[in-house]
């Protein structure tokens, strides 16, 4: 059983992301998960999920996890879209779901717990090889040792 604890994870935060679009095109390929993140107190913010899921879709590695963040939730009483409309798009989309507050930290770890832990079952599972260059997870020397026996293993056939 594979340590999430031990696999790095990197952070971008993106202020504009339409002026970014294509940035963001170059990173899709050798991704491994992806967080489309809308503003719970901004409709339009909402309706641009779509339209980030398909590029998503269609740039990424095929078995790529797409988690849907609804942020903002320190602004409750601004929200315009509901929880239930958020959850209802990712169930429909076979998304995970989440809403968090970058303001104030809640469920940031969560997310990136849920995450970490959903590609660590992907792999333990072989969905995601981590031999192939398009998963966007690097193999190489990590900080625990009990993870490097483990890939080891696993690379060689064994339990």
């Amino acid at each position: 059983h594979l340590d999430l604890h031990s696999f790095p994870t990197r952070r971008s935060s993106d202020l504009d992301l339409e002026s970014y679009r294509s940035i963001t095109r170059s990173y899709y390929k050798s991704s491994t998960c992806a967080f489309i993140v809308y503003d719970i107190t901004n409709k339009k913010s909402f309706a641009n999920v779509t339209s980030w899921l398909n590029e998503c879709r269609e740039m990424c590695f095929k078995d790529i996890l797409i988690c849907l963040v609804g942020n903002k939730t320190d602004l409750e009483s601004k929200r315009v879209v509901s929880k239930e409309e958020g959850k209802k798009f990712a169930e429909e989309k076979g998304l995970l779901f989440i809403e968090t507050s970058a303001q104030d930290g809640t469920n940031i770890e969560e997310l990136f717990t849920t995450a970490t832990s959903n590609i660590v079952q992907r792999v333990e599972s072989g969905k995601i090889q981590l031999d192939t260059h398009n998963t966007g997870i690097k193999i190489g020397k990590y900080p625990n040792k009990e993870v490097e026996q483990a890939l080891e293993k696993k690379k060689k056939g064994c339990c």
